[in-house]
């Protein structure tokens, strides 16, 4: 797809407090896009806006300044509502609705009805797995299966693009994978996933690409991969009876150290310097079995980026 399904420029939020004697900088200056058929993962920690942006680009509240499309259109209309769908965090439906009968619900305020509904409640259960729970109320879910249902009323609509607010908060191991399957699904689907999610961990398995948020500013945007990667530092798994010596007639030449198991850790400026210690590895006979390029995890580079903001390092 060579189209955006979110665009903002410049979308700033101030809200009002005390009778307006106080100003509140929820957002500032945001400029960001999401391409269409991808998941995209918007992190910060509480209280940096990211719900605020969910609400702006819902039409739930308004921006004080910048502009924002969604699907091509200006969040201004309120037709291009139809092609979304919803889940916010901590969801609550009424405890005597079975869950069959909540998605009917729903369904209905989105203007279906008939055996289309039910097709589409029977089609959502499936999706989600939840069929043989159909007829079951509500307040004898767990946690998992009210995430699940949560999502499957998200998409009743058959939206183009979806925004998910904590969709696996308080979800077990098994129920955040199953989680994660229906949104691969989606994706494969050509629908486009907006996730709000403090887990990073699960995040970094599903998501194309990740913005971090921080007291309403964007401070990084990028791929998971390259938000992680550390420049040029590898992990050498080594095999040769002179391996030992290598490492230490090089180790005050190169940024070379010796690790557990056969493997070593290597820090070099570029490739040509890489290329050249390997070069210089095989003429002493040892045998390179591996070379895997090092990496931060995601909750490492978030715990970092947040940090440095805090201290106004990050512009």
């Amino acid at each position: 797809m060579d189209f955006n399904s979110i665009e903002t420029t410049g979308l700033t939020k101030v809200y009002s407090s005390s009778f307006g004697k106080r100003k509140v900088q929820a957002l500032t200056g945001l400029d960001l896009t999401v391409s269409a058929g991808t998941i995209f993962g918007f992190l910060g920690p509480n209280g940096a806006g990211k719900t605020t942006l969910i609400k702006l680009l819902l039409g739930i509240t308004f921006p004080t300044s910048g502009s924002a499309r969604i699907l091509g259109e200006d969040i201004s209309g309120y037709k291009i509502k139809s092609r979304i769908g919803y889940l916010p965090e901590n969801h609550k439906y009424p405890p005597y609705l079975t869950g069959g009968e909540v998605l009917d619900f729903f369904g209905k305020l989105s203007g279906m009805e008939g055996d289309l509904l039910k097709k589409k409640i029977d089609e959502l259960l499936e999706l989600v797995n939840l069929s043989q729970w159909k007829k079951t109320k509500v307040k004898n879910y767990s946690k998992g299966m009210m995430q699940r249902l949560g999502l499957a009323q998200a998409l009743l609509n058959d939206p183009e693009l979806i925004f998910l607010d904590e969709p696996t908060d308080g979800v077990d191991p098994i129920g955040r994978k199953e989680i994660r399957d229906i949104l691969t699904e989606l994706k494969s689907r050509s629908k486009t996933i907006f996730l709000n999610s403090h887990l990073l961990s699960e995040v970094e398995l599903i998501t194309d690409r990740v913005g971090i948020l921080n007291r309403g500013k964007l401070i990084r945007e990028g791929t998971v991969k390259e938000l992680t990667q550390k420049n040029e530092e590898y992990k050498l798994n080594l095999e040769g009876s002179n391996v030992d010596s290598f490492i230490k007639q090089y180790q005050d030449i190169f940024q070379i150290s010796k690790l557990n198991n056969g493997y070593c850790n290597l820090k070099v400026s570029d490739a040509n310097e890489l290329n050249n210690i390997l070069d210089k590895l095989r003429g002493e006979g040892i045998m390179v079995k591996e070379i895997v390029q090092q990496k931060n995890s995601l909750e490492e580079i978030f715990i970092s980026l947040i940090s440095e903001s805090e201290k106004g390092g990050l512009k």
